[in-house]
């Protein structure tokens, strides 16, 4: 018998498009989010504790990959894009069932008249992801510090530096240029694109970050704000 799952919640994050999120979650801990729950899903009682733990877990839908077919490898971004993995040895968004798990900070529980929401940080969600489920981080029973990471070993510590001019930098909010920042260190790019030249666009909330990676750096070109233009 097939299990039917229905969204409790959907996330608000500053990523209309998935291009520029982080690979996984707490790579940038300056990027926030918001769980809004669904009608059915604000009562209360149903968040009692949690406010005690500092990390939870979010299973998700990875809702812009459904496909009809699956694949049984994938290629990892990390590993240059040609390199083939089992599906199960992978955190591809292209399952078998489009189903995503993400640990981050939960920062606090705020009261809205609407309801209780989730402010939670280190987040690598698109905005609108439907989530199927919240629980507590645990640590003594979800973090083994001695646990073999296969071939994520040599690409955790990979990031860029980045070149980001002041004249454009202040082009943003304040409050969200430590996040753009580290979205971009995290190199957005596929990375088995390696055109020196190449001007890459990263949507950030209301503005369209472009940028070129040169011998190992970032480089910001330009900064634009779709609200100005439209």
């Amino acid at each position: 018998m097939s299990l039917l799952i229905e969204p409790i919640a959907y996330i608000r994050t500053d990523f209309p498009e998935k291009f520029g999120i982080p690979r996984q979650s707490g790579r940038v801990d300056a990027l926030r989010g918001r769980i809004v729950f669904e009608p059915e899903y604000r009562n209360p009682d149903a968040l009692r504790g949690l406010e005690r733990f500092s990390r939870i877990w979010l299973i998700f839908d990875f809702s812009k990959a459904h496909r009809k077919t699956w694949s049984a490898t994938v290629r990892p971004p990390r590993l240059g894009g040609n390199t083939r993995v089992g599906v199960f040895a992978s955190r591809s968004p292209f399952r078998p069932n489009p189903l995503g798990l993400s640990c981050v900070k939960l920062e606090r529980i705020e009261e809205t008249p609407q309801g209780a929401e989730l402010i939670v940080g280190g987040v690598d969600l698109l905005d609108g992801t439907p989530i199927y489920d919240v629980k507590p981080y645990i640590p003594y029973a979800d973090c083994f510090p001695d646990a073999s990471a296969g071939y994520t070993e040599d690409t955790f510590r990979y990031r860029l530096d980045v070149d980001f001019p002041t004249d454009l930098l202040m082009k943003l909010p304040k409050e969200k240029r430590e996040a753009v920042i580290g979205c971009l260190a995290e190199d957005p790019r596929p990375s088995y694109q390696e055109d020196a030249e190449r001007i890459y666009s990263m949507r950030y909330l209301d503005y369209d970050v472009r940028f070129q990676v040169q011998d190992g750096k970032l480089h910001v070109v330009a900064v634009d704000d779709y609200r100005s233009s439209s």
